[in-house]
């Protein structure tokens, strides 16, 4: 199978204010068609990173090419090939549906028959004719959501840039979003989208994480988990149910062998050296917590942020 071809190549771009480095001589490719998902902590570059990418912000240093066009030199074609999808509904919430998007498409000079009917594959697409007229103000945070895209969508671009698109909305108007992303990557469309929830990295085809500055990590998610510092050698990870999670926490974390170990709902997620036996686990937990299972799980995405961030901040301390 031919690769497909790269449409974002970002080679040792940095960013300063002053002394302090945001960006940190960052490095990465993204594919055509990818649905790259880009992870950090609060503060951790992610969002000057993709105003470098859309010729917003110049950089200090290093160079990116997106769809082919040189952020530096010609940051204008940059602009008017891709759309951009902010985490804040930055719309105009006087206008109609349709008047934002009749608005939008003026600003990037779609021809007028053109627009008349991108409007309508683009209600189409995000279910939202029942409210072209309704104003923009009165949406719903999902429905908010839908009209962004769709003005992002207006001039057809290539690649789409969303920072965090589906901060504060439900979980249902979520789900709705990332099934509208995956149509959109199925038509070739490229997506950079930028997030806090484990839940959305692992639907990317490809991720990304950004620490202080510096990329720690990026590929494919199954990749990631299968990193040798995930689960190093001479440990396993174990899930452990019992009917009191919470009160076997704290036993736990000061039972040798339990290298880390982390509550999710009704179970426990453990790192643990294979030393540590199972039957040795149950036996610590006796009397704390009856009708105790274990069972061997794979690694998470979460895991694996949780490790690397750890890491890099281990590091960080002992510099």
């Amino acid at each position: 199978m031919t690769p497909a071809p790269i449409v974002i190549d970002v080679d040792r771009l940095t960013r300063r204010y002053g002394a302090k480095i945001v960006v940190d001589q960052l490095t990465l490719q993204v594919p055509q068609s990818a649905v790259f998902g880009f992870l950090g902590p609060n503060g951790s570059g992610k969002t000057t990173l993709i105003r470098m990418m859309c010729g917003v912000l110049r950089p200090s240093s290093g160079r990116a090419r997106v769809l082919d066009c040189d952020v530096v030199a010609d940051p204008e074609r940059v602009k008017r090939s891709i759309g951009y999808m902010s985490q804040k509904f930055s719309l105009y919430a006087d206008l109609s549906v349709e008047e934002n998007m009749d608005f939008y498409g003026r600003i990037y000079d779609v021809p007028r028959a053109r627009l008349r009917q991108r409007k309508r594959e683009l209600l189409d697409l995000v279910g939202m004719h029942e409210f072209q007229r309704q104003l923009a103000g009165t949406l719903s945070g999902g429905w908010k959501q839908r009209l962004a895209l769709a003005c992002a969508l207006i001039h057809e671009p290539r690649m789409l840039f969303l920072d965090e698109p589906t901060a504060g909305i439900d979980p249902v108007a979520r789900r709705d979003l990332w099934d509208l992303l995956f149509e959109l990557s199925g038509r070739g469309v490229t997506l950079f989208v930028t997030t806090h929830y484990m839940d959305e990295a692992e639907r990317c085809t490809h991720v990304g994480y950004i620490y202080l500055g510096r990329l720690i990590v990026c590929g494919r998610p199954e990749e990631l988990k299968q990193m040798p510092e995930i689960t190093p050698a001479g440990t396993r990870r174990e899930e452990l149910r019992c009917t009191q999670p919470s009160a076997a926490l704290p036993k736990l974390r000061g039972l040798p062998g339990v290298r880390d170990v982390t509550l999710f709902g009704d179970a426990l997620h453990l790192l643990i050296d294979d030393s540590l036996t199972e039957k040795a686990l149950l036996e610590h937990l006796h009397g704390v917590c009856a009708h105790a299972s274990v069972q061997p799980m794979d690694p998470s995405l979460e895991d694996v942020f949780v490790t690397l961030s750890r890491r890099e901040a281990a590091r960080d301390h002992a510099a």
